[in-house]
């Protein structure tokens, strides 16, 4: 016992001194990738497709010409509006030139008022009659405007659901979807503890943010852009989305990250190594160097992060 103890030889310890600085508090999560917009477009009209323009897997710009529709019906229906308001303006410039002669006739008093009001009647009739058929033509071309299909934005398009030849419904036939993929979301969670830090980080333009690829490791930066409204009262985290730049296309929807984000930073911290924190029954201490010799010193753990521990209970430069 003793004896063994006093013969055995000193055992080699290193120390360091406990440094003081600026530790940022590090949050990891795993994540998934969402594109921030992903469209699925459809007719607005049943007809027939007679034309694709674009390939599964193109990206497309916002405008872009998809798909063409049989419009020859609605072409035929514009052109017979027009021909409707021909036909109108014709009778409204007769009604406006009798309206003229009753007038010159009145001042003669060759007509009563009565003639001059109900050939004023007729001219407001037919004007009447000819902004209806304006309002005709405008909706008789939103119907022509439909058999062309444009991208409603910028992406990618996914499979391609139709063909020339292949007969569509109004609202209910999925062409294909539009997914933008630049820039592009990433959804994880928060733990309640950490909400206060994220929206006050939110507020100042969004803590940054990292997501790294698993199996490629490669890691992306990017910012908070959102944090939800409520939190899981099950798990206790909070919903957040943080946005990156993807014009590589590294990050695809569905695929999974492990994000990393700075949610505040602990100033003027006591760092000391992980390695020199002991967990005894007499709780979390370390050993201090005191006259050459180890002295436990009980501290209170705040944070750890890799090798660094941030305590409290020490002075700066102790050497522990």
């Amino acid at each position: 016992g003793a004896a063994a103890a006093a013969s055995a030889p000193p055992v080699g310890v290193s120390t360091v001194r406990a440094q003081v600085r600026d530790m940022p508090v590090l949050l990891t999560a795993t994540g998934a990738v969402a594109a921030l917009q992903s469209v699925d477009v459809k007719a607005q009209t049943t007809s027939v497709v007679t034309k694709v323009h674009i390939k599964e897997g193109q990206f497309v710009k916002a405008g872009e010409l998809l798909f063409t529709l049989d419009g020859r019906t609605d072409e035929a229906n514009l052109n017979k509006a027009r021909a409707q308001l021909a036909k109108d303006e014709a009778g409204l410039a007769d009604a406006q030139r009798q309206l003229a002669r009753s007038r010159e006739l009145f001042a003669q008093n060759f007509v009563s008022q009565g003639a001059v009001d109900a050939n004023q009647s007729q001219v407001e009739s037919q004007s009447a009659v000819i902004a209806a058929d304006k309002a005709a033509i405008e909706a008789a071309r939103v119907q022509v405007s439909y058999a062309r299909i444009v991208a409603p934005g910028a992406g990618r398009a996914g499979a391609i659901n139709v063909y020339p030849g292949s007969a569509v419904q109004a609202n209910q036939t999925a062409l294909v979807s539009i997914t933008q993929l630049d820039p592009i979301g990433v959804a994880f969670s928060l733990p309640q503890r950490h909400l206060a830090d994220a929206l006050a980080a939110l507020k100042e333009g969004g803590a940054q943010v990292t997501a790294t690829l698993p199996e490629a490791g490669a890691t992306l930066k990017g910012r908070l852009q959102f944090v939800d409204n409520a939190i899981d009262a099950a798990s206790g985290t909070v919903k957040a989305k943080a946005t990156f730049d993807n014009k590589d296309g590294k990050l695809w929807p569905g695929a999974f990250v492990t994000v990393a984000m700075t949610v505040r930073v602990l100033k003027d911290a006591i760092v000391v190594p992980q390695a020199a924190i002991i967990q005894s029954q007499r709780g979390t201490l370390v050993y201090g160097v005191v006259d050459g010799k180890a002295v436990s010193r009980p501290v209170q753990l705040l944070y750890s992060q890799g090798d660094d521990a941030v305590v409290s209970g020490l002075k700066p430069g102790e050497r522990i």
